[in-house]
């Protein structure tokens, strides 16, 4: 078989299903996101291994494993979709409007996000796109230090991350969803709470106990210690945890101070005997963003994801400001 006959062979769709599959390292969850069936993926992958002369995905114990030469395709895969998405993207979108209408779609959409910026975040996301696109199914997973999300985002494995910052990546598309000031979160009974404002001090803080998250990013500070660092300080981390939710419960029951954004804190100040203490030292306002990758910039239904997270966040950061807002030690 000669050159041209094998790319004459090859169209779009095809170099889509091979970034899928290698991606999702399974034919059956590449279908699910291709919309088509399994029988469908598995013939386009045998067409691939023809053309490739290349297994491209070989059984490895319970699961699949893409092999070196599917590593190295992957990226060339992603760069020739984004170039048609570009190339033919803007076209389609002014002759057909976005394509996309959330009360009927059936579609699968996956996030990856922290749970630092507000508890009911992701459950009033939930809500509001189970009740605009019922035929959406959502798949949430946890940002962690063993999860790479930039290369998550770059092959397609996930269509949106959600955490904060200090300095995002930049090669990656992002929006703000709102800024919130750093305080710290103590038990109701805690000795710091006695104290003068003026005897609460850069030093005590710093000698204090305290209750971290674990760093989103494996050997790397999380964004307090990050910028502690920065300005040549650091505090003395007692306990780090994984299971950010459950911070403020280890707060109530110990002499623990944890510090995160107030806007988190605040939904605990009724249903847990803490208390927020304003924060010695100087930190810029924490910045929560949304970041995509330019795969998915121009996709409809990545769109109105994105227009539905932000619409989520500044719904919650208006409850907020509406409520009055006690910061001890001020």
């Amino acid at each position: 078989m000669n050159l041209r006959a094998d790319f004459d062979k090859i169209e779009l769709q095809l170099v889509r299903v091979l970034h899928t599959v290698i991606s999702e390292q399974s034919v059956s969850k590449a279908a699910l996101r291709l919309h088509s069936t399994q029988p469908a993926v598995s013939a386009q992958l045998r067409r691939l291994r023809a053309l490739t002369g290349d297994a491209l995905l070989v059984r490895s114990g319970a699961g699949m494993r893409p092999t070196a030469t599917a590593l190295e395709l992957l990226e060339p895969a992603q760069r020739l979709l984004q170039d048609a998405a570009r190339l033919f993207g803007a076209p389609q979108r002014s002759s057909r409007g976005t394509g996309f209408d959330p009360a009927s779609a059936e579609l699968n959409l996956r996030i990856a996000a922290s749970d630092y910026l507000d508890p009911l975040f992701l459950p009033e996301l939930v809500s509001r796109l189970q009740r605009l696109s019922p035929g959406l199914r959502l798949d949430l997973q946890p940002l962690s230090a063993e999860f790479d999300y930039r290369r998550g985002l770059a092959s397609g494995q996930i269509d949106l991350v959600i955490g904060n910052w200090l300095r995002p990546p930049e090669e990656l598309h992002l929006g703000r969803l709102f800024s919130d000031e750093v305080v710290c979160l103590v038990a109701r009974d805690h000795p710091l709470l006695k104290l003068r404002p003026k005897d609460w001090t850069v030093q005590r803080y710093l000698d204090s106990q305290h209750l971290a998250p674990m760093p989103l990013s494996a050997g790397q500070p999380g964004v307090i210690d990050q910028h502690l660092a920065e300005q040549g300080l650091s505090r003395q981390i007692a306990v780090r945890s994984a299971h950010f939710g459950q911070l403020p419960l280890m707060v109530a029951r110990s002499s623990l101070v944890l510090t995160t954004g107030r806007q988190f804190c605040s939904r605990y100040l009724a249903s847990l005997p803490v208390a927020v203490l304003r924060c010695p030292v100087a930190f810029p306002r924490l910045s929560y963003y949304q970041l995509w990758h330019a795969l998915s910039h121009q996709a409809a239904a990545q769109r109105w994801l994105r227009e539905q997270v932000r619409e989520v966040a500044r719904e919650l950061v208006a409850q907020v400001k509406s409520r009055p807002q006690t910061v001890l030690g001020a």
